[in-house]
């Protein structure tokens, strides 16, 4: 244990915050770290967008379901798969149509996403607190247009950093066996590994909400297996993701 792998142990969304603000100082540390995050043959395909005008914010917030820790945050970053400074690079060398491949549509989100959690860590290292926005992609056309995205470009989520005013229970995550195996995936394992943490979230949910709620993680779960999101892939392909 040291003290790196305590705080990453500590990790939890917040979404109510002091009106202390984020320091420029603090701003940069945090953009610097997601810099140095891990990408893929260096080509750093994402982007991040500070949103300091207010009314856009107010804008955001509805977007993503008014979810009102948006506006109230002192930062509110929306980090986005970003193809389009690559083809800009690209295109002072190659000269043939340039590809819009499956793989670097994975490339573009899975770099935003390593900059991005180098970004939480670093925010939660200077006791600032974090909470990821799926929300964003609730309504991706309109947020593109007010962040005048260009091609190849879209939002993968927000975020909202600021100095918490909250100190909710820490989430118990799956048991191990269920997500790390030996040299194959092993099947057998998942059951057990559902039915244990049924019993433990249902626990932590029966604390974080004084007894009003209970519910198990395989219930939860069954309420993602409808249909979410199912614009995104025609949004991707007008913002030119062919995807092939």
């Amino acid at each position: 244990m040291n003290e790196m792998i305590a705080l990453l142990k500590q990790h939890r969304s917040i979404r109510k915050f002091t009106k202390d603000p984020v320091t420029e100082q603090q701003l940069d540390a945090i953009l610097t770290a997601a810099q140095q995050a891990s990408t893929s043959s260096n080509m750093q395909a994402y982007s991040v967008i500070g949103i300091t005008d207010m009314e856009l914010r107010r804008e955001l917030a509805k977007l993503a379901g008014n979810q009102a820790y948006i506006e109230e945050s002192p930062v509110f970053l929306v980090w986005c798969a970003d193809l389009y400074r690559w083809e800009q690079a690209a295109k002072r060398h190659y000269d043939d149509e340039m590809p819009s491949t499956t793989e670097n549509f994975i490339i573009g989100t899975v770099d935003a996403a390593l900059a991005a959690q180098n970004a939480a860590i670093a925010a939660e290292s200077l006791g600032l607190g974090i909470v990821y926005i799926g929300g964003i992609r609730n309504q991706p056309e309109q947020v593109s247009e007010f962040l005048q995205l260009p091609q190849h470009v879209y939002p993968v989520f927000g975020m909202c950093i600021g100095v918490p005013d909250q100190s909710p229970l820490n989430r118990p995550r799956l048991p191990r066996q269920a997500v790390y195996f030996e040299n194959t995936y092993k099947q057998c394992a998942i059951d057990s590994a559902i039915d244990t943490y049924d019993e433990t979230l249902s626990a932590y949910m029966k604390a974080r909400s004084n007894g009003k709620a209970n519910r198990a993680w395989s219930q939860a779960m069954a309420g993602k297996a409808g249909p979410v999101r199912i614009h995104m892939r025609s949004f991707l392909e007008k913002q030119g993701f062919k995807l092939e």
